[in-house]
């Protein structure tokens, strides 16, 4: 009796488990791989949610089995060169680090495509300030009119000069921005303001455009910020993008000695994965080569994510539910239905 009892139970749940693929179209062999796919949770929030939205499109859309193994940029791409991790979905072209280039040069490692190919760094002022008719300063267009309009920015602690508010202190952009500071010869104008943390450069951000104020700042996107504000911010005009002199004011350690800086780059972020693996897995690869989003797109989803309180699985869902028109194209109409269903 026992023994029978136990059989109807593996029935019970083999019939389960074959009724719910047979409902979700999907077949434990749709996965282009048997084992679990890793992704690799790199700590920012676009990777974050770029990772939630194809962890659903793989295991919705392709029954696969995934997960995330967390960590920072350079343990995860020696793991993914490994195969401990077997995706990447944002690998930023400018700041890639020697391991990655490594990892391509011994075959272990492969850019499968772009997933968004205009992330942007810059130095912001309020639209209110430089466009309209009670714009403050309508001749304020680039960072060379900065010192006739010091006053503006005034800073509270040196009121003799503006306040530039940098890049989070210790961060590459906040030295990469002292140094454009010297060479645009801003510092007898400007005192170098460099935030302990992100939520207090975004604090003050806020807290200025809120109130309609004045405010210089440093920012990057896509990010969250970027998509509350952006169609209240306008990015200041710098000498355009030099690759040559942009290398050599990178690699100047010692601000005082650089004369010449040029816009940041224009970044296009790739998406990485195991070459091993990806190579055996056509229709993943596939997939991601046909992935692609926009700067716009993703700060917009970050915004949501952040006024929501969303996880990103959350944010993921809302995306795939709401802009078919973005992600549709990049799989077949089955496994895209397999998505839409799942939702």
């Amino acid at each position: 009796m026992a023994v029978a009892r136990g059989v109807g139970r593996f029935l019970t749940r083999s019939l389960g488990a074959m009724l719910l693929a047979v409902l979700h179209g999907v077949s434990a062999e749709a996965c282009d791989v048997t084992h679990k796919v890793m992704f690799a949770g790199l700590d920012w929030d676009s990777n974050a949610f770029h990772t939630a939205v194809a962890r659903r499109i793989l295991r919705d859309g392709m029954g696969c089995a995934v997960d995330v193994l967390p960590g920072a940029t350079i343990p995860l791409h020696n793991g993914l060169a490994r195969g401990d991790v077997h995706i990447m979905m944002e690998v930023w072209g400018s700041n890639t680090p020697p391991s990655w280039d490594a990892g391509v040069a011994a075959g272990r490692l492969v850019a499968l495509g772009v997933n968004f190919p205009d992330a942007v760094q810059g130095w912001f002022v309020p639209k209110y300030l430089v466009r309209g008719d009670r714009a403050a300063a309508p001749d304020l267009v680039s960072v060379t009119d900065l010192p006739r309009h010091k006053a503006l920015f005034r800073d509270p602690e040196e009121p003799g000069k503006g306040r530039f508010l940098n890049c989070i202190a210790g961060w590459q952009c906040e030295v990469t921005n002292t140094k454009k500071l010297h060479a645009y010869g801003l510092l007898e104008h400007f005192t170098n303001f460099r935030p302990g943390t992100g939520a207090a450069l975004d604090a003050a951000i806020l807290s200025a455009i809120k109130r309609g104020r004045p405010v210089l700042f440093y920012y990057w996107g896509p990010t969250w910020l970027l998509g509350q504000i952006g169609e209240a911010v306008v990015m200041l005009e710098e000498p355009p993008h030099d690759p040559d002199a942009w290398q050599a004011l990178i690699q100047e350690s010692d601000p005082r000695r650089v004369r010449r800086a040029t816009a940041y780059p224009v970044v296009a972020v790739s998406i990485g994965a195991h070459k091993p693996f990806i190579d055996r897995a056509p229709t993943i690869r596939a997939f991601l080569q046909r992935y692609r989003t926009s700067a716009k797109v993703v700060s917009e989803a970050l915004a949501r994510m952040r006024e929501k309180r969303a996880s990103p699985d959350d944010a993921a869902r809302h995306f795939l539910e709401t802009r078919p028109d973005v992600w549709q194209d990049w799989v077949p109409p089955e496994i895209a239905q397999r998505v839409r269903a799942s939702l």
